[in-house]
């Protein structure tokens, strides 16, 4: 769902509404934009740059999509996180028949014993990468699990009140793309769990917000780009979009069939300061995306534009003691400001407002 910055007509309407200004009024009554006109009360700058107009659409603050960790191994759960837990590379998802099951980072699950031997796998890559991280060396990162592999195992093991083997499997370790938050607990402690059974539900721990961007305006979504996310409480974060989906969903109908719903892409946002949101979850937010910018032009507040009895606009220009009208094309409308062309204007030109 989107909410457009409807300045383009509606605000220029209401500007001039409320000033009941015409070019012909503010020169004497006649319909000479040459003549003099009476000298405003208020001015403002005509400035040049970036003028930015942008829409604001629908968002939910969460933590990215919830995903299953599924068990390596079977056995009986002995103790598990609590919900809202984070878990760390390192550190214990669960313990199974009393023994830890640690958290490595990657995306490679384990499916198999690794051992002194085993090669040609980016399983054991990543599991030599994550010991490396943890502190426990003395062995090449690459895809050959040595003697020197398993001993640094088996320091790992000792640490961790495991049996050492120098041999690691789905009962000591689970991998992830990064630390997990704990969403849901499918097993309760003392259940049984059976090899790739969901031990945990989990989602990543960064603050994420998520837009479901209606398809046809997926060009105001360009990743690394700048926005604004208003909160709960109408407190306004920065942030940046991180994801944006390429293929476009058509939402089904309660019988299973497409509804008439337009079809969105997915676009993901993280915020620069993520403290800001607290510990809100799956929260309605608001994001401004910029829907279109043109560079380098010349522009005017909007209350600046005077309607002309002729048809367009036109703006005061004051100098000195004096003003005169100068007719302009309107590009862009932002937020508050208008991009005008004209004769004579250029960056610095004093112009009419009304007071404030």
């Amino acid at each position: 769902m989107r909410r457009r910055m409807a300045v383009a007509g509606g605000a220029v309407a209401a500007v001039l509404a409320a000033g009941a200004l015409t070019a012909a009024s503010l020169a004497g009554g006649e319909d000479d934009d040459t003549k003099p006109a009476r000298l405003p009360k208020a001015t403002a700058t005509v400035e040049r740059g970036d003028l930015v107009d942008t829409e604001t659409v629908d968002g939910t603050l969460g933590y990215g999509d919830e995903v299953k960790l599924t068990a390596g191994a079977s056995g009986k759960i002995t103790w598990l996180p609590a919900e809202g837990a984070t878990v760390r590379r390192g550190h214990t998802l669960y313990d199974l028949n009393g023994k830890p099951v640690t958290l490595m980072y990657g995306a490679e699950p384990v499916y198999r014993p690794l051992y002194a031997g085993v090669a040609d796998g980016r399983d054991v890559r990543q599991l030599e990468r994550n010991l490396k991280a943890l502190g426990y060396g003395g062995f090449t990162v690459d895809d050959h699990f040595t003697a020197d592999t398993a001993d640094a195992v088996e320091r790992w093991q000792d640490d961790r009140d495991l049996p050492e083997t120098g041999q690691i499997d789905g009962a000591q370790i689970a991998f992830a793309p990064g630390a997990v938050r704990v969403t849901a607990l499918p097993v309760p402690v003392g259940g049984r769990l059976g090899d790739g059974q969901p031990v945990l539900m989990t989602t990543g721990t960064d603050r994420l917000v998520r837009i479901d961007l209606d398809a046809a305006d997926q060009s105001m979504a360009r990743k690394g780009a700048k926005v604004s996310v208003e909160l709960p409480g109408n407190k306004t974060v920065p942030g940046r979009i991180s994801a944006v989906g390429t293929v476009a969903t058509a939402p089904a109908s309660a019988n299973g069939q497409t509804s008439d719903t337009k079809a969105t892409i997915e676009v993901n946002v993280v915020l620069d300061r993520p403290k800001d949101a607290g510990r809100l979850d799956q929260a309605p937010v608001s994001v401004e995306l910029e829907s279109e910018r043109h560079r380098d032009v010349l522009s005017v507040p909007l209350e600046a534009l005077v309607a002309r009895r002729e048809g367009g606009y036109a703006v005061q220009v004051v100098s000195g003691g004096t003003v005169r009208l100068v007719p302009v094309e309107t590009g862009l409308y932002g937020d508050t400001r208008v991009e005008v062309r004209g004769a004579g204007l250029v960056a610095g030109t004093k112009v009419g407002v009304p007071a404030r």
